[in-house]
């Protein structure tokens, strides 16, 4: 076998290969004495079929499988003779496939990028701490009230506070315009949720009352067709009611599935889910840095191949949850170059993972692993199957295993970085001012 290599670009290589005739006219006459013994053809015993009959009638055949049998096995000679290793299937191209000559191919393909850097020595890594206090739980608890609400329907008037159910229709120029019209359609008054025109328009409406409200739709509105525009709705004031929350007690607490222990009991879970979802985000925030830094320090140029294949990837996921909401799914609505960008993020955060993973001949931490799925467990009420059920799949087992892996990979990195401990209250880490508000603030 004759190997030549050919670099095409920073990661493309072109294989051409060539086997000898000889090695050809062995594999064929071969596959020729086998079909003599199997082959059924009327007027001949079992076994007895001349070679010279078996090779006209399926003499296209067999070179075709061993054309192809024979690409496939030199190719990964070839791949292990030149230590090359493809990240994607090549592209094959027959170049000569007569019988009785030399049968020569080309493979192209791409190889992994090199890794430039392993390590994010030098950077700053923000490591918060912080832990829940009793006027978190308040806080929380309150937002958990308030998702108990019950509107109760009162006679006076729409105002602030209030939640109004309404019937509408749209127009524009006295042309009504798509998704112009709604029934039964819920607003409560000052939480922003319609613009500003109709929530100013409803205020002072009792129930069984109509309006005609004019709406200026603003110039950056997200449907574009409405942006600029000035629209007129009628409205039809349903129900205007008064906002009821749940008392904080027993019956509360079981509401939300504590059975027993009252509003103690209620407090102590809700403390628990908090410190979780506080250690998770903390988390995902060193997490978030550490992968920015090995981003930054690895410019690298990606295989195309492997760049499809995890957009490929992301319309799956993003198809199956379309479909899980019982809605239609239709590839024209994906916009493929959208993305790429978040595409070649995650092969670049693999690629380098990988690298570190070996380097560092990392193999997913048992404890950990079983850890991850206890504290999974902990919101099901027989803890002990549900982790038995979890870890004896192999697919959900490797799962929290890759999850491991990275938290292996960050604790490894955060070693060589400096580690800057940041103090910080719950509320203000969990719930960040948006940029604007910020900036206000100073």
């Amino acid at each position: 076998m004759q190997v030549n290599v050919e670099t095409t670009g920073t990661l493309g290589r072109r294989l051409t290969i060539s086997l000898p005739a000889a090695k050809v006219e062995e594999e064929i006459n071969s596959r020729f004495q086998k079909l003599s013994r199997q082959v059924k053809l009327p007027g001949f015993r079992p076994g007895k079929v001349p070679k010279n009959i078996v090779e006209k009638k399926f003499g296209g055949q067999v070179l075709q499988e061993v054309v192809g049998d024979l690409i496939q096995s030199s190719y990964s000679e070839a791949l292990g003779q030149e230590e090359l290793i493809p990240a994607g299937g090549p592209n094959i191209e027959p170049k000569n496939m007569e019988r009785g000559e030399d049968l020569e191919y080309v493979a192209t393909f791409e190889v992994f990028p090199e890794i430039e850097a392993t390590t994010i020595e030098g950077a700053k890594v923000e490591q918060p701490v912080s832990e829940v206090s009793s006027e978190d739980i308040d806080r929380t608890i309150e937002v958990m009230r308030k998702q108990r609400t019950e509107w109760e329907q009162i006679e006076e008037p729409a105002a602030e506070g209030t939640r109004v159910v309404i019937d509408f229709v749209g127009s524009i120029d006295g042309e009504p315009f798509e998704n112009g019209e709604g029934k039964d359609f819920a607003v409560e008054i000052g939480t922003g949720h319609v613009l500003k025109d109709m929530e100013n328009g409803l205020i002072g409406m009792s129930a069984g009352e109509e309006n005609s409200i004019e709406v200026a739709f603003p110039e950056d509105y997200p449907a574009t067709q409405l942006a600029g525009k000035a629209a007129q709705f009628e409205v039809s004031m349903k129900e205007v009611g008064r906002a009821h929350l749940p008392e904080i007690d027993e019956k509360f607490a079981k509401s939300f599935g504590v059975a027993e222990g009252g509003v103690e009991k209620f407090r102590e879970e809700v403390k628990q889910n908090m410190g979780r979802e506080l250690e998770d985000r903390i988390q995902a925030h060193v997490r978030a840095q550490v992968m920015g830094e090995l981003l930054e320090r690895n410019p690298i140029e990606l295989p195309s191949a492997m760049v499809e294949s995890e957009i490929d990837q992301m319309v799956s996921t993003q198809k199956a949850e379309v479909e899980r909401q019982g809605m239609a799914f239709k590839d024209e609505h994906i916009d493929r170059g959208a993305l790429e960008k978040e595409a070649r993020r995650r092969v670049t955060l693999g690629l380098v993972i990988r690298e570190i993973v070996n380097e560092h001949s990392l193999q997913p931490d048992g404890q950990r692993v079983r850890g991850k799925v206890e504290k999974m467990a902990g919101s099901y009420e027989k803890p002990a199957e549900f982790v038995q059920w979890y870890m004896s799949d192999r697919n959900r087992a490797a799962q929290v295993e890759a999850l491991v892996i990275e938290e292996q990979v960050i604790d490894a990195l955060l070693e060589k970085a400096t580690v800057e401990v940041k103090e910080m209250d719950y509320e203000t880490f969990m719930n960040p001012p948006a940029p604007d508000a910020a900036a206000d603030n100073e």
